[in-house]
């Protein structure tokens, strides 16, 4: 099934705040909308529910078995071709480790294939919390290969029926019956296994039919709004025309049958009906969809995000930690207020980053009378001796960009720092959303560098610390920017952006890319450790088509996030806001059990 990426219409607004400036725009949350860029969902949903009815009717007609015999006749036909289409993808050689290994496979076949490498990055990232991942498309499986690894994750976003033929190799699904390694499968074409080894051997394994399963329920697709796990109530919320459905589980009863546990429900808000949205039976774990798609803080991803424990980490004791960072402090920002939100944070033994930008400039005066400004932090030694305050007292130094903003030119608002992408081009369309145009246009490594080396000259010239932790501005960058990023900084503290051709090293629409945000630290395929920012932002006011988010929201998602037996409640601050909604934010988190902790402790 379908959809990508850990973004939402909460977490993908542009627009940060450049401190000091009288109208600034809010929230360093950016991507899309979907979390997907460049790609079309809704022609993805339709050929879904296409193909999916389609199945439906040749059951009915009773011609199933045949059709998914034919299935696999034609895939084993199909599979060196579309074996040679992969052959420059190097997958990392399977070694002894110590840790977790995670295999994942995805689809890169059919008209909708270049979705597979983006749930793939998407998986392996959150499974670079647990240890080492290997990714490789589906078609390239090897019989035997589920055994080198700690578990094995199939990500099924491609539906092999009808005019699309099966281009999963026989040798995997006998592999995933015969294993008793955790084996998780996403999505679609658990049907084709299920007639691939025999639809009675399957069921008397794991006690559910999928030849008879469907995203239907009496007749339609159902609006599936809502999951519920582990006592949370999780959103799903996805446009219409854009949702692929989820698959309802045709869990079988009697003598015979083993029993089918039930670890999340599904509400289908059109009937009230509900359904298990994840199950689980022997060594397979199933999900009736991919969760990366309209993503919000409170989203059913975070179900997969905790279920990736009993497979890589069944021992994970229950443990709840939270952050908080101070964002977009520049050399215009107010000391006082700084020192304001320091004495708070310190008189309750609150650990915590803070987010310099080390040179301001408005180059078209915008808050400035019609002239242009430019500020280092040299130029403010009483906003420096306020960092140093901060410092003193529990806070983290944290590099977040160089001058956050491009040039002379509105990208995507005025050319203010703070209020305006640095490593990315972007623009507000006619419907007042953020539209993301592509890497700048000098981007290169060489670029990145120079712009992280002015940056910590400036730390340097002032008498700070050199960060060791980073901020992408606007969380946007190519990939090459966030290789540079990675080389010079331990970690990154923030939501990412992953583009097509990272895992296969082929050039493709350098534009199209899956954003992400994680419950817990990983280790993303860019090789960089992240730290997670994952319930948003203090934010009082709608902007760009995002509604207000206020603390309420903010411990809402922190409770939903409970749910992650081993997560992270991480939010950024403003400090230009007044320290009461602060104040509240901490404490409600606070109440839920949640420990703060330092992000140079992660």
């Amino acid at each position: 099934m379908l959809v990508a990426a850990l973004f939402s219409g909460t977490f993908l607004a542009a627009g940060a705040n450049a401190a000091g400036n009288p109208d600034p725009h809010h929230g360093e949350s950016n991507g899309t909308r979907s979390g997907l860029n460049r790609v079309d969902l809704t022609a993805w949903a339709k050929a879904q529910l296409k193909a999916d009815k389609a199945r439906h009717d040749r059951a009915r007609a009773k011609t199933t078995t045949a059709a998914v015999t034919s299935a696999s006749t034609t895939a084993s036909a199909l599979a060196s071709a579309v074996s040679r289409q992969a052959e420059l993808i190097s997958p990392a050689e399977v070694g002894p480790a110590a840790e977790p290994t995670t295999l994942v496979l995805y689809d890169t076949a059919g008209p909708y294939g270049h979705l597979g490498e983006l749930y793939a990055m998407a998986t392996a990232n959150l499974a670079g919390h647990f240890g080492t991942v290997t990714t490789r498309p589906v078609s390239q499986y090897t019989a035997g290969l589920i055994e080198s690894y700690t578990a094995t994750i199939y990500i099924g976003s491609t539906y092999y029926c009808c005019d699309v033929p099966d281009a999963v190799p026989a040798a995997f699904y006998q592999d995933a019956l015969t294993t008793t390694k955790p084996v998780t499968w996403m999505g679609a074409n658990i049907w084709n296994m299920a007639g691939a080894v025999g639809v009675t051997q399957f069921s008397q394994k794991y006690g559910w039919d999928p030849t008879t399963s469907y995203y239907e329920d009496g007749g339609s697709i159902g609006t599936v709004t809502q999951v519920t796990y582990k006592g949370q109530t999780l959103t799903r919320k996805i446009p219409a025309g854009q949702d692929g459905g989820v698959l309802r589980p045709n869990v079988l009863t009697g003598a015979g049958y083993p029993q089918v546990t039930r670890l999340a429900e599904g509400l289908d808000s059109s009937n009230g009906h509900t359904f298990g949205w994840a199950i689980r039976s022997s060594n397979l774990t199933y999900i009736g969809e991919i969760p990366f798609a309209y993503v919000s803080e409170s989203d059913r991803v975070i179900v997969f995000e905790d279920l990736l424990f009993d497979a890589l980490a069944p021992a994970t004791a229950e443990r709840h930690r939270a952050v908080v960072r101070l964002e977009d402090i520049s050399p215009n920002s107010e000391p006082a207020e700084l020192r304001a939100i320091a004495d708070y944070l310190y008189a309750q033994q609150i650990p915590y980053g803070i987010n310099v930008i080390p040179v301001y400039t408005d180059p078209n005066g915008t808050y400035n009378n019609g002239v242009p400004e430019t500020v280092k932090l040299t130029d403010r030694p009483q906003l420096v001796n306020a960092l140093k305050y901060m410092l003193a007292r529990g806070a983290v130094l944290m590099n977040h960009g160089y001058t956050h903003q491009y040039g002379t030119v509105a990208n995507p608002y005025n050319g203010v720092s703070g209020d305006d992408f640095e490593f990315y081009r972007a623009h507000v369309d006619s419907a007042n959303s953020v539209i993301y145009d592509g890497p700048v246009a000098e981007d290169s490594a060489a670029w990145a560098q120079g712009r992280v080396d002015s940056a910590l000259a400036e730390f340097a010239a002032a008498g700070l610390p050199r960060p060791t932790l980073w901020t992408t501005p606007h969380y946007a960058g190519s990939a090459t920017d966030y290789q540079v990023f990675s080389s010079n900084f331990s970690a990154r503290l923030e939501r990412s952006l992953y583009f097509a051709g990272t895992l296969s090293g082929v050039s493709s629409d350098p534009n199209r890319f899956i954003g992400q945000f994680f419950p817990y630290v990983v280790r993303d395929v860019y090789g960089t450790k992240v730290i997670p920012e994952n319930i948003g932002n203090y934010e009082p006011e709608a902007y760009n088509n995002h509604p207000p988010r206020l603390p309420a929201d903010l411990i809402a998602s922190a409770k939903a996030n409970l749910a992650v037996r081993d997560g992270f409640a991480s939010f950024f601050y403003h400090p230009y806001f007044p320290v009461q909604p602060l104040q509240e934010t901490v404490e409600g988190i606070k109440a839920l059990g949640y420990t703060f902790v330092s992000p140079a402790s992660l």
